[in-house]
């Protein structure tokens, strides 16, 4: 599976593979997963407003 395809189903984007497993341990992997990639475009985000305040 593709990075980019995964990062679409963190974010809702793209539907899950139906065999993927699903257990509770995975439910929580992609919720962090999920978390760190939101916080990381927040922080693109404010970077580039403050590198172009400049």
């Amino acid at each position: 599976m593709g990075v980019w395809n995964q990062v679409a189903q963190y974010l809702y984007l793209k539907k899950k593979d139906p065999d993927a497993p699903n257990t509770q341990f995975v439910k929580y992997m992609h919720g962090i997963n999920r978390i760190s990639i939101l916080l990381f475009l927040a922080g693109m985000i404010i970077l580039a407003i403050k590198l172009l305040r400049r």
